[in-house]
């Protein structure tokens, strides 16, 4: 786990509590994939949230505890062997450093990429850690979590009344999509209960650069999401579901009819928190902008490459808006 010294809670971001207990917001838009009204729900939700639940689902159980299974071997394992898989650069395995502009978190990592050729071996030294099993589970489960995506993708396309359907899936399919994946694992802090009031940071506020990203975590609670009035709000942990967040590039393809989430993970005082996040993301050189079925009057975004926007977005804080510089003055 990460380990830290009792002064070194001082150097980390930390937010006043509102409520004296967990207080959760259970009115999250829940999505069964297998029911045929899905697709307009999912537009409902994207329109409000940015965010939502899906249910029944085609992922296997088993990948996902299969891949829960070496993340946690490769967790537990002692500082010096994990730091032998890093330092993420920007694959392999960080500790506190969130990207390369300041901002940290009670948080450890593996990042990998989706590419098949990416390097297992950085795993090969780490106690408990076979690299060839964490290949196998982190492909089988970055393949059928990205299955689901693109399926998702397609019925959002649907209920936007987009043809063809596939406009958004085909970015995650093209072999020269830059999709990654990311194990977070959050220690427990025993140190925030004598924060009054207050909790400790594990991941800042931020918004995801891609398209779509797809959160799945163990049954501990952490994450929040921030509501149109001003205000966070708890999801409730849930290990079998998925959480789905409308990405930066999806917001723009949509000309803002659908809204990056802005999210964060608050440290848990009793138990680890560990989530697997695919991020759907298109080829670098693949031109971003309004969709033009979906314009409305002005578009409000200027055309840029994925590129570009990823260049950017990595130069700055995570709490920033990024979008601002590729905006339209209308």
């Amino acid at each position: 786990m990460v380990v830290l010294t009792k002064p070194a809670i001082d150097h980390f971001p930390i937010v006043k509590n509102s409520f004296k207990s967990p207080s959760f917001f259970n009115d999250i838009p829940v999505i069964d994939l297998s029911k045929p009204d899905s697709k307009n729900l999912i537009v409902n939700a994207c329109e409000e949230f940015g965010f939502f639940k899906v249910i029944n689902h085609d992922v296997p159980m088993e990948f996902i505890s299969k891949l829960e299974s070496e993340a946690i071997k490769f967790f537990s394992s002692p500082l010096p062997e994990k730091l032998k898989a890093g330092p993420a650069d920007p694959f392999g395995y960080g500790n506190k450093k969130i990207g390369q502009n300041g901002d940290i978190g009670w948080v450890e990592y593996i990042l990998l990429s989706t590419n098949s050729e990416f390097n297992y071996q950085k795993f090969a030294s780490v106690l408990g850690v076979n690299p060839e099993n964490i290949r196998a589970a982190a492909n089988d489960y970055v393949s059928a979590v990205k299955k689901m995506s693109c399926e998702i993708l397609e019925m959002l396309a649907e209920g936007l009344k987009i043809h063809p359907t596939n406009v958004f899936s085909k970015l995650l399919k093209d072999e020269k999509s830059d999709s990654v994946f990311r194990l977070n694992h959050y220690p427990p802090c025993p140190d925030i209960q004598e924060l009054n009031a207050k909790n400790l940071i594990g991941f800042g506020e931020h918004t995801d650069p891609q398209i779509i990203s797809v959160l799945r975590s163990n049954n501990t609670s952490g994450l929040q999401i921030l509501l149109k009035n001003g205000h966070w709000i708890s999801v409730p942990s849930d290990q079998d579901s998925f959480f789905i967040n409308v990405g930066d590039s999806l917001q723009v393809m949509t000309n803002g009819r659908f809204k990056s989430v802005k999210h964060r993970v608050l440290t848990n005082s009793v138990k680890s928190r560990l989530s697997m996040i695919y991020f759907g993301g298109p080829p670098l050189s693949e031109k971003i902008a309004p969709l033009p079925s979906l314009i409305e009057g002005d578009s409000l975004y200027k055309e840029f490459t994925w590129f570009e926007y990823k260049k950017s977005a990595y130069k700055t804080r995570l709490a920033d808006n990024r979008l601002v510089r590729f905006e339209k003055s209308l």
